[in-house]
């Protein structure tokens, strides 16, 4: 197939979303479901003909301009959206926080004090800017969700495995999920319309995770309490609280990142070696620790993993779906203490876990502070119900004073 022509990018990118060089235009196929739509793709996904960056110059130095695109961007082209460029990731899409020592912290317009939060900040801030109708993002331990959740977006983290993981840079694939964001709900199903598979999903019990939501800052409780009881009504099904974990989600955060960082050296460790790349600080630190887990810890660490989704596959079953924080605070400032920053991204940990260790797919709905500060309410449902998730969150949200 012959790749098409690119045009020259003269968007007027205020927030500093786009890396130098991902600024080109692929305009879409006329005629379908998503003609008339602009996305932008964060720059672990590869459009052919473009260069992928992964946040880090020395990946962007030694690997080969990619000959054919990720299938989601083809699907988006094919359905007639435009792909106006590549836009920022946090180094190798390894941080929740929205900074890249080489391209710069792209500015969250939504509450340009704050951050756009990552790995998918570039998405983020391009979508809340509406500089484009959508973006491709990816959420490994929160990459999509937290961003979603601090900028006043709609985010979503896929069922994992449901989504086509070729043509793009992984970090962990045991995690790894490919999705987008979107600044409208309406452009948010349109776009889950050509990606996702139809889902029979029919919820009948909400329920509450109650050390989920003691995770999360006090700002967000009336907003979950509400959640909860519109979702009740809207589906006229009886309220549950429990806990998602029996051993703590502090627990379940740790088999977390110990599971990642060994899955993650494996992908990366040979060409982190052979490369040195120069990595921000704490990124780095997470490589570091990365190359010393041992493969018996993250066997070990595996096991128990696939004993916390049966168990949490078992509480939701076929016809529950759950809410909870898609973050554990506000944005962050963007001068705010590193210390207190890595507080809050354990915190956030503890939550985006449930949905990262069980597979399983988490809508997060724009909601804002009483004082308009963006955060982000979730649910999650069974494996596969992606569509249908996103349709009653849909309904949700419109349901909600906001």
């Amino acid at each position: 197939m012959t790749t098409p022509t690119d045009l020259p990018l003269t968007l007027n990118d205020t927030v500093g979303a786009w890396v130098p060089h991902g600024r080109f235009v692929r305009p879409g196929q006329a005629g379908g479901p998503l003609d008339g739509l602009r996305f932008a793709a964060k720059d672990v996904f590869d459009v052919a003909g473009q260069p992928t960056g992964a946040g880090n110059p020395a990946w962007l130095a030694s690997h080969p301009v990619p000959t054919r695109s990720s299938p989601l961007v083809d699907a988006l082209l094919q359905a007639g959206a435009t792909l106006a460029g590549k836009v920022l990731t946090d180094e190798l899409a390894y941080s929740i926080h929205g900074d890249n020592i080489h391209y710069g912290t792209p500015i969250n317009q939504a509450a340009p004090a704050r951050v756009t939060g990552g790995s998918s900040s570039g998405s983020a801030a391009a979508v809340a800017a509406r500089l484009v109708d959508f973006a491709l993002g990816t959420d490994t331990g929160g990459s999509t969700r937290v961003p979603a959740s601090y900028c006043g977006l709609w985010g979503l983290r896929t069922t994992h495995g449901l989504l086509s993981r070729e043509g793009l840079v992984p970090l962990n694939p045991l995690f790894d999920t490919p999705t987008w964001l979107a600044h409208e709900p309406a452009t948010f199903e349109r776009v889950a319309s050509v990606l996702l598979p139809a889902s029979p999903f029919a919820p009948r019990r909400v329920l509450a995770l109650t050390d989920a939501w003691a995770e999360a800052e006090a700002v967000f409780q009336p907003e979950l309490q509400q959640a909860r009881d519109t979702l009740a009504g809207l589906l006229g099904a009886p309220v549950q609280a429990r806990t998602a974990s029996d051993e703590g989600l502090d627990a379940w955060r740790q088999l977390y990142v110990t599971a990642s960082a060994f899955n993650g050296w494996e992908t990366h460790g040979a060409w982190i070696a052979s490369h040195t790349p120069d990595f921000a600080p704490p990124i780095a630190a997470r490589w570091q620790f990365a190359s010393t887990v041992r493969a018996e810890d993250a066997a070990a660490a595996r096991a128990r993993i696939a004993d916390i989704r049966t168990h949490v596959r078992s509480w939701l079953g076929e016809d529950g779906v759950a809410v909870l924080p898609s973050a554990a605070s506000l944005a962050p400032l963007r001068d705010a203490d590193p210390a207190a920053v890595d507080a809050v991204r354990m915190r956030t940990l503890r939550i985006t876990s449930i949905a990262g260790l069980a597979g399983l797919p988490q809508v997060s709905l724009p909601l804002r502070s009483p004082e308009g500060v963006p955060l982000g309410i979730s649910l999650l449902g069974p494996a596969g119900s992606d569509r249908a998730l996103i349709a009653l969150a849909v309904r949700l949200w419109q349901a909600m004073p906001h």
